[in-house]
C-alpha cells in the first residue's frame, strides 16, 4: 500500500518507520527540509538499535530505508496515496486546514486518517467533502515500539474504512482498539486527568517531582512516574489535549492546572526543549530533577 505521512517529528517519523519496516511504500510529508532530515536520521538511528538486538538485519534496515520518499509539497506527496497519516502538531485549525488541501490532492478513494490524540475525527472529517473515509489512528509513543492503535470512528467513518485500518494495523504489528469519537476518546480521557492530578498535587506542596513519580512507579507499577511521562509527551501537548477535554466534556475536573500553563508559557515543555519537570542532558535519556523544583 501507498502510505503518505504528514508530518516528521517525534510522531511522524516513527509512523513512517513501522509502515515502511512492514513493506510499505511511505511518503514523509514536512514542509522543512531539515525536519525531513532530522527524520531520517532517527529512523536510521532507531534501525541501527533494532538491528544491534538482531529484530532487523542490515538487509532488512536497507531495504526499509529504501521504501521511504520525502517531500515537502504536500500535493505531489499525496497524489498516490491509498491512506494518508496525519500526525501535525495538536492544534485544530491546523489540522482543518490540512485535510481541506487533503480533500482537494488525495486520490478520490484515499482514506484520511489524523494521529490527533484528543480532537473530534468527526470535526476534522467534516472540513472533507469525504467524511466516511475519515478515521483516527491514534498510535502510542514511541511508535516504533508500542502496541496500540487507538482506531477512532467519526460519526460518518464507514464500517469498511474501519476494517480497511483495524486490518492494516495488525498487519503492522499493532494491537488496534476501536473507540468512539468523544473528547480525548479513551487514552487521554483516563491518562490526562491522572498526569493533570500529578502536576496539581506538586503545586499544591503536597510531594516533590521524584516523591509522586516513585509513589505511582513503585505502588502502582507503572513503568515512568506521571510527572517523567508528561515531560515526554511534551506539556505543551499535555496542556492542549487537556483543553480539549475542558471544552468538550464541561467539566471542572478537566481544568488545567495553573502550574501546567504557566511552564508551558515560559517554553518547559519538557524533553523537546530540554526542561519540564526533570532537566535533560542533551543527546541521552539522563535527566535530574528541574531546578525549579530542587528543594
Amino acid at each position: 500500500m501507498n502510505i503518505s505521512v504528514i508530518g516528521a517529528g517525534q510522531m511522524g517519523n516513527g509512523i513512517a518507520h513501522v509502515f515502511a519496516q512492514s513493506g510499505h511504500s511511505v511518503t514523509l510529508i514536512d514542509i522543512e527540509p531539515a525536519g525531513l532530515e532530522k527524520a531520517i536520521a532517527t529512523i536510521t538511528k532507531n534501525l541501527d538499535r533494532q538491528v544491534a538486538k538482531g529484530i532487523l538485519t542490515e538487509d532488512q534496515k536497507a531495504a526499509t530505508l529504501k521504501r521511504i520518499a520525502t517531500s515537502t509539497d504536500m500535493a505531489a506527496g499525496v497524489k498516490n496515496a491509498e491512506l494518508v497519516v496525519e500526525a501535525a502538531t495538536e492544534n485544530v485549525d491546523l489540522k482543518l486546514k490540512i485535510f481541506r488541501d487533503l480533500d482537494a490532492t488525495a486520490p478520490a478513494n484515499c482514506i484520511l486518517s489524523t494521529n490527533t490524540s484528543s480532537i473530534s475525527i468527526t470535526r476534522i472529517a467534516a472540513a472533507t467533502k469525504r467524511p466516511a473515509q475519515v478515521i483516527g489512528m491514534h498510535f502510542m509513543n514511541p511508535v516504533p515500539v508500542m502496541k496500540l492503535v487507538e482506531v477512532i470512528r467519526g460519526y460518518d467513518t464507514t464500517d469498511a474504512v474501519t476494517k480497511t485500518v483495524v486490518d492494516l494495523s495488525t498487519a503492522i504489528g499493532k494491537v488496534p482498539v476501536t473507540v468512539n469519537d468523544y473528547a480525548g476518546f479513551v487514552a487521554n480521557r483516563i491518562l490526562m486527568p491522572m498526569i493533570n492530578e500529578s502536576i496539581q498535587t506538586l503545586f499544591q506542596g503536597v510531594a516533590g517531582v521524584s516523591e509522586i513519580d516513585t509513589i505511582m512507579k513503585l505502588g502502582m507499577a507503572h513503568p515512568m512516574g506521571p510527572l517523567q511521562l508528561a515531560d515526554f509527551i511534551g506539556l505543551d501537548t499535555c496542556l492542549a489535549i487537556l483543553r480539549v477535554l475542558h471544552e468538550g466534556l464541561g467539566e471542572p475536573k478537566y481544568a488545567p492546572c495553573p502550574l501546567l500553563v504557566q511552564m508551558v508559557a515560559a517554553g518547559k515543555l519538557g524533553v523537546k526543549s530540554g526542561e519540564g519537570f526533570y532537566a535533560y542532558t542533551p543527546g541521552s535519556k539522563e535527566s535530574v530533577v528541574a531546578p525549579a523544583f530542587r528543594k
